[in-house]
């Protein structure tokens, strides 16, 4: 790459090498001119006097007799040489020796090679240097921000994916109670045909001359259209379609509970039982084809939680139970509280975790299963959450045996 200087301001060329190096060497500021592989073009005196001095205050590790270019490379976060390569800059503040000096580095590339020119500023006094804190508190807070936003959005993509994924379960969920309500519906079309009959046979005979006369008639409908039978199903077919509704309601509920966002959300006291009943209701047809669900609940104390977040925990450790599960399985989930702790554990016989992927799994990205089958997410974010609520995530694997997680929370979360 070649860099062209605008003609309509310099006009004048480059001064000799030995007049520039001369002007670098009264520089005030640290010149450190370096290429990748490490060999320097210029360190003005500046830079020998800050190397000098770290070399003379520094232990062994900060490089006694080391090249700038190499004290510059320990000196720098792992970060700045990739960031300045791909953003062309990098700046921060760095201790030397007892000082701190604030470093701006430039990147420029050139037939292949890349250049590296570091520019050192001491921080002179005490209002320098809580200037150039609130500079650096403000940058952090600012990646804080990104850092979160980009969190939440992640954390809300992979809960819609999931629900995208189990959206043909859900629906099935939910079209099985629709389905005998309606068919409970034409039932009741007919009943209340049959009572209307009777009905208005009952009110012939009370308006007729003799009433009894009308008795055989009235009876002999009574049993065509079994009236008796129909006086006991009634109250059975409407408990069986209040069931229907109530359980559609259900899922419509625990389905906007669980894709909330959280935004808004804050720490609370919940039961967790609640919350696991309430994904368990969401991902049931996914899992009741492959294996049997056992509940083993102990007695929890309202827990202090983010309780959408925590859902999408369960969600994620119950749907991989079952992806583990090749035919037919059980997963059990159990809860406990271990002093100032609760627990929740997913059990399940699947074809268990090997020891070299259980140092994986809680990377992002990182799945086992088929692409397109996964975003390998689940795990990660998990672990994040469990985090964010100062919790752990305890896992025992066997191959061929089957895995189990535990979540590990506080009850109160620390002030």
């Amino acid at each position: 790459m070649t860099v062209t200087l605008s003609t309509t301001f310099v006009t004048a060329p480059l001064p000799p090498q030995p007049v520039l190096l001369a002007l670098f060497e009264r520089i005030n500021e640290g010149v450190l001119l370096f290429r990748e592989d490490g060999t320097v073009a210029v360190a003005n005196a500046a830079v020998r006097a800050m190397l000098g001095q770290a070399e003379t205050d520094g232990d062994a590790e900060t490089g006694t007799g080391l090249e700038p270019a190499q004290w510059l490379r320990q000196l720098l976060p792992p970060d700045a040489l990739e960031h300045a390569r791909q953003h062309g800059h990098w700046n921060g503040s760095l201790p030397v020796g007892e000082r701190m000096v604030i470093v701006h580095l430039y990147e420029q590339e050139d037939a292949g090679r890349r250049h590296f020119l570091a520019l050192f500023r001491r921080i002179e006094g005490q209002e320098d240097y809580e200037r150039e804190l609130q500079q650096r508190h403000a940058e952090l807070r600012q990646a804080y921000l990104r850092l979160n936003g980009t969190q939440e959005k992640l954390l809300q993509s992979e809960k819609m994916a999931s629900i995208g994924q189990l959206a043909a379960g859900v629906a099935h969920e939910i079209n099985n109670p629709i389905g005998y309500v309606h068919s409970n519906l034409g039932s009741l079309q007919e009943y209340l045909r049959s009572l209307f009959t009777v009905i208005e046979a009952y009110e012939r005979a009370l308006r007729a001359p003799d009433p009894k006369a009308l008795i055989p008639e009235i009876d002999d409908i009574r049993t065509r259209f079994d009236i008796d039978f129909i006086s006991r199903d009634l109250p059975q077919l409407m408990a069986e379609s209040r069931e229907g509704i109530e359980r559609v309601t259900r899922i419509v509920r625990d389905l906007k509970d669980f894709s909330y966002s959280g935004r808004d959300e804050s720490w609370k006291l919940v039961d967790l039982h609640a919350g696991l009943e309430s994904t368990i209701n969401i991902i049931w047809n996914e899992l009741k084809y492959k294996a049997e669900l056992k509940r083993e609940f102990g007695q929890l104390p309202l827990v202090e939680c983010l309780p959408s977040e925590l859902n999408q925990v369960y969600m994620n450790l119950l749907l991989n139970a079952g992806h583990a599960i090749a035919e037919r399985g059980t997963i059990t989930v159990r809860t406990g509280v271990e002093g100032e702790n609760v627990w929740v554990e997913f059990e399940d016989t699947g074809g268990g975790i090997s020891p070299e992927l259980r140092q994986r799994i809680f990377d992002p990205f990182f799945t086992t299963k088929p692409v397109g089958s996964g975003t390998g997410l689940g795990l990660s974010i998990s672990y994040s959450i469990i985090n964010k609520h100062h919790g752990r995530i305890d896992l025992d694997s066997t191959p061929g045996v089957g895995s189990t997680f535990r979540l590990v929370l506080p009850i109160k979360q620390p002030r």
